[in-house]
């Protein structure tokens, strides 16, 4: 069902590839690719690194097209942060108690995962490795409120290593693009199954949290009471 719902754009982004030139592919690919998932997202990257080759351009345009995409897929990036922050709110505020999860503790567990470099070091690894997916990352760094600074500074670094690698390997692998995509198309739906289990982890982690407070403080009014 998800491929029936993507296939028209990335049939649009397989067509703009041939009218427009590579550099603004890129760009406009990157972020397209970003806001509309799940887009694969090696897609951009390794049509523009195949395209480069068919025009014998160089390696040094390959890291120039990187930090393009890069550039392009922070502000991409950025969009989606900012919908799922204003999305959590939302919902969070209407339907937080029937969860068993408050606003503010949604937004006390993003800021522990904002507080030094180790955090810094996870968000970069989860968008430079090509198998995680990048959307979701969005979408959870937004829903828990993740440091800005760190958030676009982890997106726009780590980003610009995959794109090197994505690039590099529709370069080099131009007659077996298809193949390629198709695989690393496998591995990121494995990307999206761990994401899927990290964040029901972090669920049943507040929810646990939550029912340990609720047994201190039922145990301390009796307690008083005594």
């Amino acid at each position: 069902m998800l491929s029936n719902l993507t296939a028209p754009f990335i049939k649009m982004l397989e067509s703009l590839s041939q009218v427009v030139p590579i550099p603004l592919f890129t760009g406009l690919g990157a972020f397209i690719e970003e806001v509309i998932a799940p887009i694969p997202s090696p897609l951009v990257m390794t049509l523009s690194g195949s395209l480069a080759k068919t025009t014998n351009e160089g390696l040094g345009f390959l890291f120039l097209l990187a930090i393009i995409g890069s550039t392009t897929k922070t502000i991409g990036s950025y969009l989606v942060y900012v919908v799922a922050d204003k999305a959590e709110d939302l919902i969070m505020n209407k339907l937080g108690r029937f969860l068993g999860i408050s606003h503010k503790e949604l937004e006390s567990l993003g800021q522990n995962l904002s507080g030094g470099k180790k955090d810094d070091i996870i968000l970069f690894l989860m968008r430079a490795i090509p198998i995680v997916p990048t959307a979701p990352v969005s979408v959870m760094c937004g829903l828990l409120k993740i440091n800005m600074k760190t958030y676009l500074t982890t997106t726009a670094l780590g980003t610009l290593i995959r794109n090197i690698f994505y690039l590099y390997l529709g370069y080099t692998g131009v007659g077996a693009l298809e193949s390629i995509n198709s695989s690393l198309d496998s591995f990121e739906s494995i990307g999206y199954l761990i994401i899927l289990f990290v964040l029901t982890l972090l669920v049943i982690y507040i929810y646990q949290q939550r029912r340990s407070e609720n047994s201190l403080q039922k145990l301390l009014r009796k307690l008083r009471l005594r």
